[in-house]
């Protein structure tokens, strides 16, 4: 399993401003290692998050974003104290999640 992401929240106003960083290979499958063998895409496909446990946000992705990935976002409506989850799935079928308290 991947490492926590790292993930910040700070409410501004009727608004929370979320920094996520992600801890993730993200390989596209056209590298080659130093054998000259083609090393397997594994990569990210599918992020969420929960503002305490309703659905805020949604994303799908694929082998073009880069390793360890860092993802920005608002959300209206969240306010100091509020709980954020995010949400991570591969094309392995890996999957993480973490929360943070908005600040």
């Amino acid at each position: 399993m991947a490492d926590p992401m790292r993930i910040r929240a700070q409410a501004a106003g009727e608004k929370a401003t979320v920094r996520v960083l992600m801890s993730h290979e993200m390989e596209t499958g056209q590298r080659k290692d130093a054998a000259g063998k083609t090393v397997p895409a594994w990569f990210i496909q599918e992020v969420t998050a929960a503002l305490n446990g309703k659905p805020v946000f949604s994303a799908e992705w694929g082998p073009a974003v880069s390793k360890n990935p860092f993802l920005q976002f608002a959300v209206k409506g969240a306010k100091a104290g509020d709980k954020i989850a995010i949400t991570w799935k591969d094309n392995k079928g890996d999957s993480r999640t973490d929360e943070a308290t908005v600040s």
